[in-house]
């Protein structure tokens, strides 16, 4: 029998954004996950802000293990599985770090930095090659699943979100290295619960970025994040093929199967036309496709069925709500104003079209399918990581019968 199509979809509360875990409200998550449990949905990807959840090298704040706890049975009560992200640094623009970590020799990278709920003038230690913060990661590991192992919300793990924008591994050995240690430790406490690493199209067209076939290697599902309104070089912003096609280069290059765990869009208010959204954005000119809530609803019933056609085991937007204006002027909307639009749902919960499309997708109850459109990989892995940025984009031409 085949498995069913996964939906899912990445969850920050519509009224606390990240800063939910730190000002904690039991009945709007509950009234949420209704939300999204209607839509058909069966999977909320949530994270765990690094920043709130250890406030020191050595402990886990008790108070968000607690609320974790009630986020669990909540999901239950609406047939949600949960797919948990740990060492949550990156999120949405700004980079969010325990202050514990924090130094002050700047990383050169990072657009800004919020520790302890506010913007620092400050850099981190790398994750990767510091030892505390190493050991720091064990003990949230050891703490988190050895208390939630068992509760039946657990669907899967996750080492974090896009990792190579909050910390970039000295080379690719010591990555790899990093994703077997701490895969191998959250094995040694729960056996049975699968695990991954959140990684994005960095992996498909960037060497200093994980690999996807090194990585995946060392984890039981292969994942990626993937918007072609972020990408030059894909035919539109709203191009249906490149989501399924960064599916498949994933599948390619590590044999496995892959979840498609963040795409989406950010639209413009309703009622508005897709236009292009001009701002200046830390400190540098910022432009940004938005589109309309129709044509966004036509761009994700498209890419859907393209999904389950390259083999992809499911499908999860990005994100769950448009934030409330009072969040606006704090990160990441200060300054990522874009991020403000991304929701399935409206700031008052109201769904949009693509919601919807997702609600129709659903009904249609589809199931994981052998890959009918299969993208076959012409060169090594090896090969291909010698100059990433080229192969992405020549596969890609390749994928769409361009060349």
């Amino acid at each position: 029998m085949s498995e069913p199509f996964i939906l899912g979809v990445n969850y920050w509360p519509r009224r606390k954004a990240m800063y939910w875990w730190s000002d904690f409200d039991a009945g709007e998550v509950r009234e949420e996950f209704a939300i999204i449990a209607d839509m058909g949905m069966k999977v909320v990807r949530l994270f765990l802000l690094w920043d709130d959840w250890q406030p020191t090298p050595t402990s886990v704040s008790a108070e968000c293990l607690k609320n974790f706890g009630a986020v669990c049975d909540i999901a239950v009560e609406h047939g949600l599985g949960l797919d948990v992200t740990f060492f949550t640094g990156h999120m949405s623009g700004p980079n969010w770090s325990p202050g514990w970590m924090l130094q002050d020799e700047l990383v050169p990278y990072v657009r800004q930095l919020v520790s302890g709920g506010k913007v620092v003038n400050k850099g981190y230690r790398n994750y990767f090659t510091d030892e505390q913060s190493r050991e720091g990661q064990r003990i949230t590991l050891r703490t988190v699943v050895g208390a939630y192992k068992d509760h039946p919300a657990i669907w899967m793990w996750n080492l974090g979100n896009e990792p190579d924008l909050f910390a970039i591994a000295p080379d690719q050995k010591i990555g790899r290295e990093w994703v077997r240690e701490m895969v191998g430790l959250i094995k040694s406490i729960d056996p049975v619960h699968p695990v991954t690493v959140g990684l994005h199209v960095a992996s498909l067209g960037n060497k200093d970025a994980m690999r996807i076939d090194q990585a995946f290697a060392e984890t039981d599902v292969a994942v990626m994040h993937s918007y072609p309104m972020y990408v030059p070089w894909a035919r539109s912003s709203l191009d249906p093929d490149f989501v399924p096609y960064t599916c498949a280069l994933t599948t390619a290059l590590c044999g496995k199967p892959t979840l498609m765990e963040e795409f989406g869009g950010c639209t413009a208010l309703p009622g508005q036309d897709s236009y292009i959204w001009e701002w200046t954005a830390y400190g540098q000119p910022r432009t940004q496709f938005m589109a309309s809530e129709e044509e966004f609803g036509e761009y994700m019933a498209a890419v859907m069925p393209k999904l389950v056609e390259v083999g992809a085991t499911g499908a999860m937007t990005w994100c769950f709500a448009d934030y409330v204006s009072a969040l606006w002027d704090k990160p990441p909307c200060s300054e990522s104003r874009h991020e403000r639009f991304f929701g399935l749902v409206r700031p008052n919960g109201s769904l949009k079209p693509h919601a919807e499309a997702i609600k129709k997708f659903a009904a249609t109850n589809p199931v994981i399918k052998p890959a009918e459109r299969r993208l076959e990989l012409d060169i090594t892995p090896d090969e291909y990581y010698a100059d990433p940025a080229y192969h992405y984009q020549r596969l890609y031409r390749k994928y769409v019968g361009l060349e």
